[in-house]
């Protein structure tokens, strides 16, 4: 793990991303725009539309459609990407980074969003490394990232 650990904080130094707390930019829409039921509910990568948006603690949430915009403001926790859509394997060895939107996975009713790289596949790390194993780093690790 220390060789992958290792490789991985070098590479990604550039993406290495400003003290908060969610993955926006200036913008504050989350995802890059991708609809977090499209992800939790379909298990796909949809991009939304600025035509269905919730906000929740000012950061933008789109949708495919106003069906899913509802279903959303009904239980936004429910759909909020784990480690405020930072790169989960990024947070499980200490660090945050910028995400491909359309690399994710679903487990136990939560997605996860990694980066993806020409030098590093962070979803191919994470499963490498068992997802049990790799969720345990993370949220210990993002009680002391989420803030800073």
């Amino acid at each position: 793990m220390k060789n992958i650990t290792t490789a991985f904080l070098m590479v990604l130094c550039a993406f290495v991303a400003s003290a908060q707390e969610y993955n926006t930019d200036d913008s504050k829409i989350a995802l890059n725009g991708y609809s977090p039921v499209s992800y939790l509910d379909l298990e796909l990568a949809q991009r939304g539309s600025k035509e269905f948006v919730s906000e929740v603690n000012g950061v933008k949430y789109f949708f495919t459609s106003v069906e899913q915009k509802k279903t959303f403001d009904a239980n936004p926790s429910k759909y909020q990407p784990q480690y405020g859509g930072w790169c989960a394997t990024g947070v499980a060895i200490g660090a945050k980074f910028r995400v491909d939107p359309t690399k994710f996975i679903v487990n136990d009713g939560k997605y996860y969003l990694f980066l993806n790289s020409v030098e590093v596949d962070a979803k191919q790390v994470w499963n490498e490394k068992g997802h049990n194993n790799m969720v345990k780093n993370a949220n210990e690790n993002w009680k002391k990232l989420k803030s800073k």
